[in-house]
């Protein structure tokens, strides 16, 4: 599938229940709703990735290929983690360098 149908296709399911559901909100709760919801699931894919990386880690069983994939993917969680961490604390940066509560 094209990535950018999928990325459409997963805002689309971010926002949508927001966007329905805020017939009488204004815009400030719409989009800290959907800012909320997606870093929630950005952490609970963070979650995952972690779990992923310690199981390749217990299945490696010191084969150096699959020591390998399993160094990878503890890479790519370490960088997950602190993309949320950085995505989060400037969400409330710019917050606050704005003035908005």
């Amino acid at each position: 599938m094209n990535k950018k149908i999928l990325l459409l296709i997963l805002s689309g399911i971010l926002a949508l229940p927001t966007l329905v559901f805020a017939a009488t909100d204004d815009y400030k709760t719409i989009t800290d709703n959907i800012v909320n919801t997606a870093l929630y699931v950005a952490s609970g894919v963070v979650v995952i990735g972690w779990v992923i990386t310690g199981v390749l880690f217990l299945m490696a069983q010191g084969a150096p290929e699959k020591l390998g994939t399993a160094k990878k993917a503890l890479l790519a969680a370490i960088v997950g983690t602190a993309l949320v961490i950085v995505a989060g604390s400037a969400i409330a940066l710019i917050k606050s360098a704005l003035g908005v509560e």
